[in-house]
């Protein structure tokens, strides 16, 4: 325990940057003196007159020289306050700020102020320590315990100053409890930074680059003041140390902030509540955390919220992502996550974004090995349901819905869009793939609108793919089919061991074809849970129909999309443009054969294809790129070709489901099939949404159907439901148009 040191003979407020950190010439002001450029001749010494009234104020100062104001400068406006080193004080004008219910006028009482930089018009009132900040103007600092900043503050970065040991310095141990994943935080890190620096580890020279691209990002030079931007608002809280506040920015009855860069700007402003305890981190624009949470060594990206005592801890979690009432530990959290429940749990885990965590779901809870060095890796959409508890080490593909259940094994889902359960009764796990498109379209469908219409950032640094149709679930579809091949005619061979064909062969035409045949044959997957349990593959036949549907509506979609764009004459002249397009990036640099990619990478919610990602990692290893800055550029040009990325990957899909040469006959099958889907994609919204209207048991509650419908409304009423068949008019109409004259569509 650190004792206190008294100390004679040395005035408070001075000496701020040790001698041995001071440049040849230098004074401890010239790095504050950056921080707030004024022209020559903006501040000036006080009257005789303005002292005689600062001290009938009750205000006292070790020497009064050290007070500079501003021209407009109002003395009456301080009072029973206390200036120690130097203070510079700016406009000082008869008027009053308001924020919501509080107004106070411009000025300062009641304070403690130690070698700081004032804005014009600022209200600062009852706040017991202020040392070495300089505040913007118009703001409101009111009943504050401590607001302090060290000579060696970072404001949450990830770096080390002057003279400090490499021990000091902080890094977020982001999946994996062992550290094995570290990584260091910075302002203006996204989710994309912390997958590349937390996934290559075997790469040294790589980490060494990142590790650099960090440290070399900032001064590292003692003497930086804490800063409060323009117009911010601080009232009723504890302490605040060593913690750079953008402008806009509102705080309210924290307990503590320490080590912290909260952005903020009149756009995008961002709040921190009530009973918050936050220390080092990084907390990005228009984000809430409110009501007692807790974070430690944390990234919290633009757009995201903590609430109700939620706990971050050791980890980063991605844009427009909502956190309450539950713990999060070790993770890397891609954008659009949400975890509302008090009793829910989360540790050690990448989770590609767009999940959804129910109560009472403990994630990686259970260590099932001598050490914590487990993980769980889950694609996009990830949705653990009510009390599921799962262990360490599993992976789960896109889409993966948990029903209700203790997991007693490490688990490994490669099916998207699929119902995993746990049938005690029959000693087995079951899987039905594809469960999403077959039976909760609804929710499918509502949740890539619902991302898309909530995503608000006016800064889009982190790129992010929302629909659920992208080459990275396609190809999980893609692997998941030729499993269900495989294991359907394993199946079929144990009953009919005769047959000669291969097992995919006879597989796929059994799911194709022979869909009556496999009621009577179980089909069971291999290597999907670490336990003897048989693991039972449910309906697969109509999976295997829906993942081939999904694979034709995505590509006629973006086929669709370009067409449209490109405004073809004729169809031949569209096919030489689509050619073209694709052709030109049949062999590019990095590719060694033709053929669609496959190996596509989730970068923090923006999908790369995996020679681009390749070709990333050896430009920054290379010293191509020099900077973060230099790979968030390239993230922007990779987005930008995003879109000619999944042309041509959804080209290959459509050549791979119809073979034959793409001429005009092949287009209006594919836009015939797509028609059909549409419209069952239409009639899953209306039925899956239907059942909540016709649920006998909900029913019940009601006194009567009309008491239902003022309560709930009725189907037709719902805006979802509505928008959904807009949408499959819309989508028709663009059919229509697409088959080039003759035929079925230039006669409906």
């Amino acid at each position: 325990m650190s004792a206190v040191t008294v100390i004679k003979n040395e005035p408070l407020g001075f000496g701020f940057i040790s001698p041995q950190f001071l440049p040849p010439g230098m004074n401890e002001y010239y790095l504050r003196n950056q921080q707030n450029q004024k022209p020559e001749g903006y501040y000036r010494h006080l009257t005789a007159k303005e002292i005689e009234i600062l001290v009938k104020n009750d205000n006292t100062c070790d020497n009064w020289d050290h007070i500079l104001v501003s021209q407009r400068f109002d003395p009456h406006r301080i009072a029973k306050s206390e200036f120690y080193g130097l203070v510079r004080i700016g406009a000082l004008e008869e008027l009053s700020l308001r924020h919501h219910d509080l107004m106070l006028p411009a000025g300062i009482t009641s304070s403690r102020i130690i070698s700081s930089d004032l804005g014009d018009n600022v209200a600062i009132h009852n706040v017991q320590y202020l040392s070495h900040y300089i505040i913007g103007n118009d703001c409101i600092l009111f009943n504050i315990d401590e607001m302090n900043t060290t000579d060696h503050a970072r404001f949450g970065n990830g770096i080390v100053k002057e003279g400090e040991e490499e021990g000091t310095r902080y890094w977020i141990d982001v999946i994996n409890e062992t550290g094995g994943r570290s990584i260091l935080p910075f302002d203006g890190m996204i989710p994309a930074d912390a997958y590349l620096w937390a996934t290559f580890r075997e790469d040294t020279e790589l980490m060494d680059r990142f590790f650099r691209f960090t440290q070399e990002s900032y001064d590292l030079r003692r003497g930086y003041y804490g800063t409060v931007g323009d117009n911010t608002v601080i009232k009723s809280c504890r302490i605040i140390k060593d913690v750079k506040i953008g402008p806009y920015c509102y705080i309210k009855g924290a307990n503590k902030l320490k080590n912290l860069t909260i952005n903020s700007s009149s756009e995008e402003p961002t709040q921190i509540g009530e009973g918050v305890e936050l220390v080092n981190g990084i907390i990005g624009y228009d984000c809430h955390v409110f009501y007692g949470c807790k974070a430690v060594r944390f990234v919290l990206c633009d757009h995201s919220s903590l609430k109700y005592g939620a706990r971050l801890i050791h980890s980063v979690l991605g844009e427009n992502s909502t956190v309450s009432c539950c713990e999060i530990l070790n993770n890397l959290v891609f954008p659009t996550h949400e975890q509302h429940h008090n009793n829910s749990f989360l540790t050690a885990s990448l989770l590609m974004g767009q999940s959804n965590m129910a109560a009472g779901a403990t994630i990686g809870s259970n260590h099932n090995s001598r050490a914590n060095d487990g993980e769980v890796v889950a694609g996009r959409g990830f949705w653990p349901g009510l009390c599921v508890s799962l262990k360490h080490s599993s992976r789960f593909a896109s889409f993966v819905l948990i029903q209700k259940g203790s997991y007693p094994a490490e688990l490994n889902i490669p099916f998207p869009f699929s119902l995993v359960m746990n049938n005690e009764k029959e000693g087995r796990l079951e899987v039905m793939p594809a469960y999403w498109w077959l039976y909760n379209m609804y929710a499918l469908q509502r949740n890539a609108w619902k991302f898309r219409t909530r995503d608000t950032r006016i800064r889009k640094i982190q790129h992010i793919e929302f629909d659920y149709l992208a080459p990275d679930t396609v190809e999980e579809i893609l692997d998941a089919m030729a499993l269900l091949e495989e294991w359907t005619g394993k199946a079929y061979l144990s009953v009919h061991p005769e047959n000669k064909e291969s097992l995919r062969t006879r597989g796929r035409r059994l799911l194709l074809e022979e869909k009556d045949s496999l009621r009577e044959i179980p089909v069971y997957g291999e290597r999907m849970e670490n336990s003897h349990r048989p693991v039972l593959i449910l309906k697969p036949a109509e999976a295997y129909r829906a993942y081939r549907e999904m694979l034709l509506y995505y590509g006629v979609k973006n086929l669709l999309d370009h067409q449209e764009e490109s405004a073809p004459p004729t169809f031949d002249a569209w096919v030489e443009s689509l050619n073209s397009c694709t052709q030109s990036r049949l062999f590019p640099q990095g590719r060694t054969s033709p053929g669609r990619e496959n190996g596509w990478y989730n970068l923090g919610g923006q999908l790369v294809p995996g020679f681009k990602v390749k070709q990333l990692l050896a430009d920054i290893r290379e010293g191509c790129l020099t900077s973060w800055r230099d790979i968030h550029q390239r993230y922007d040009q990779l987005w930008e070709e995003y879109r000619e990325d999944k042309l041509q990957h959804a080209f290959d899909i459509l050549q791979i489901l119809y073979p034959e040469k793409f001429d005009l006959e092949v287009w209006r099958t594919m836009l015939k099939e797509a028609e059909e889907i549409q419209e069952y994609i239409r009639n899953g919204v209306r039925k899956s949404r239907e059942k909540d209207y016709e649920n006998p048991f909900r029913k019940r509650i009601f006194r009567n159907d009309a008491e239902q419908k003022a309560v709930l409304g009725s189907i037709l009423d719902n805006s979802f439901v509505k928008q959904v068949e807009v949408e499959t008019r819309q989508f028709n109409e663009r059919l229509a148009k697409a088959g080039f004259g003759g035929g079925f569509y230039a006669t409906k």
